[in-house]
């Protein structure tokens, strides 16, 4: 087989056929409602403010006692507010969200460049990056257990905050996108790998050495 012959077998090999319209604009809402939940859960964790209950505002950086006539009295000592616990728990609980941000970070990047092309790596790079979202979700439902649970006995339906909702609503997004990203992935999955067996034959093929007729 001449080199003209192995370059032709390359061309001939099968290719993949283009995104249909419907893949595309699904991986797009992907990765759109990934970024989304990103900068919800960046944003709430950043004010930490989660709970309001008897005028006292509780969250995960600061407690505030509040008064009618007068600003809010915070402080960092978490332990002011006589909670058990409080002080360690909500520790743990924003270092667990704070890592939820992180990998849904990772797990948004790796989504991004799988778009950037279309082969084997891609189904990878896409896979890893749902399962970075899953982890974001248990990670991000474990700081918000931790939360609800340390404070309990102050816990009321109406006495969430609107930031306490924008990290349950990204939480939410963490699990939506990656369980979406892995379901469509699986639904690409036997073409991906025909596509390296074909191609990793072809490698094979073309690093033999073939006298020139």
């Amino acid at each position: 087989m001449t080199a003209i012959g192995v370059q032709a077998q390359r061309l001939g090999g099968p290719k993949r056929p283009r995104h249909s319209f419907f893949e595309s604009f699904i991986r797009t809402l992907i990765i759109v409602c990934a970024a989304l939940a990103v900068v919800l859960s960046s944003v709430s964790i950043c004010d930490g403010h989660w709970l309001l209950a008897d005028n006292h505002l509780f969250g995960l950086w600061h407690f505030c006692t509040l008064t009618n006539h007068s600003e809010p009295r915070c402080l960092r000592d978490l332990s002011q507010a006589h909670v058990p616990g409080l002080a360690i728990g909500l520790g743990v609980a924003r270092s667990v969200a704070a890592l939820a941000v992180v990998a849904a970070i990772f797990g948004l990047e790796f989504l991004m460049v799988s778009q950037m092309c279309e082969d084997i790596r891609s189904w990878r790079k896409w896979a890893i990056g749902s399962f970075l979202l899953l982890v974001a979700f248990i990670l991000s439902s474990g700081g918000l257990l931790s939360f609800v649970a340390l404070l309990r006995n102050h816990v009321t339906l109406t006495s969430f905050t609107l930031m306490f909702w924008c990290e349950f609503t990204a939480s939410f997004l963490f699990f939506l996108n990656a369980i979406s990203g892995l379901h469509i992935n699986s639904l690409t999955q036997p073409w991906y790998q025909l596509r390296g067996t074909a191609a990793t034959t072809r490698k094979c093929d073309a690093s033999e050495t073939y006298p020139a007729w």
